[in-house]
């Protein structure tokens, strides 16, 4: 008796297989780019891999991460929030100028501007939540009221020691050295202070959003607001505070900055919405999650900061790199979602 070879389990096994690498790449496509960066940028440049540099990397991302999460926030709730990086300059500037004119030291200071991004975040919630202004119309116009306001004290100048104010007296004050700490120092003289703080905001935003209440009933507002709302869910506080969240962080990036550089440079956060905004929507192809996240958000921003070090490093001219960090961003948000379309 002849046996007739069962092939069914072969074709079942290959769509099996297919289905499995298609899933693979999708979840771990941005791993897959930036372990592909690393090998490259590592081989053409050998400097590249040094401890070293690589926490300068992580410095460099510190606060594009950091600010970007709160950006992760509002787009949990379905909003968007374009002044962050507005906030984030005017926190250097509003450092500056409470140090070197009005005379506070490192812990005023630090708690005025974080005060002074909250308000910013309740003012955009109020503008969103009570007046019901749509939320790119309101946090752009508090972008431009800021990107103003900054310059006003000053009668548009960078803030330093020894500043001449509009009345012509010269400002008595100076930074405070432990101020500049929080941007220059290290743990252990390897780990800076603004990479430990970027792992802090991360840790404690993913647990708030990933394990808790609070953060179920953000994807919730975000998913379907009514039906959170019967649910019994005040989606209206949870919004205020998803934007005042994301003031607060942005004021928190500015604080790392003027920090870092020790004075109020009024071109300071030129592209920190950019980067942060890139940051946020490369973390939605983080693990193929499709949806904001923090730990992609952070993962986003290394990736960013890996890549603008490593065409750095190789001499890449500089206006290419824009071109590069937008090619970049459609590669790995293809990779998530059109491997995911065409399986469908």
């Amino acid at each position: 008796m002849t046996t007739i070879p069962d092939s069914s389990k072969s074709h079942a096994q290959q769509p099996a297989t297919s289905e499995l690498l298609r899933e693979t790449v999708r979840r771990g496509a941005v791993f897959i780019l930036l372990a592909g960066l690393v090998v490259l940028f590592s081989i053409a440049q050998p400097a590249f891999i040094n401890i070293n540099n690589l926490m300068s990397i992580l410095q460099a991302v510190a606060v594009v991460a950091i600010i970007g999460a709160g950006v992760t926030v509002t787009l949990a709730i379905g909003g968007f929030d374009l002044s962050v990086g507005a906030v984030a300059a005017s926190s250097v500037m509003a450092a500056s100028y409470a140090m070197i004119v009005l005379g506070f030291n490192a812990i005023e200071t630090v708690v005025l501007v974080l005060a002074f991004g909250a308000l910013v975040g309740a003012v955009n919630a109020f503008l969103i939540v009570k007046l019901k202004v749509p939320d790119l119309l309101a946090t752009l116009a508090v972008m431009f009221l800021l990107t103003g306001l900054q310059l006003i004290p000053t009668a548009g100048r960078s803030i330093s020691v020894g500043l001449i104010l509009p009345d012509g007296t010269t400002a008595p004050g100076k930074v405070d050295p432990s101020f500049l700490l929080i941007g220059r120092s290290s743990l252990f003289g390897l780990i800076p202070v603004p990479v430990i703080l970027m792992v802090l905001v991360a840790l404690a935003l993913f647990v708030l959003t990933e394990r808790t209440r609070i953060g179920r009933l953000l994807y919730a507002t975000g998913g379907n607001e009514v039906a959170a709302r019967l649910a019994g869910a005040n989606t209206a506080r949870i919004r205020t505070y998803a934007y005042i969240l994301s003031g607060t962080l942005a004021a928190l990036g500015g604080i790392i900055i003027a920090a870092r550089v020790g004075r109020g440079d009024v071109s300071s956060g030129a592209s920190l919405l950019m980067d942060s905004v890139a940051a946020s929507l490369i973390g939605f192809a983080v693990l193929g999650l499709r949806r904001p996240n923090v730990l992609g958000t952070v993962i986003g921003a290394v990736f960013v900061g890996v890549l603008l070090n490593g065409l750095t490093m190789l001499n890449a001219p500089y206006y290419t790199q824009d071109f590069v960090k937008g090619a970049v961003l459609v590669g790995a948000l293809a990779l998530t979602y059109g491997v995911s379309r065409s399986r469908a």
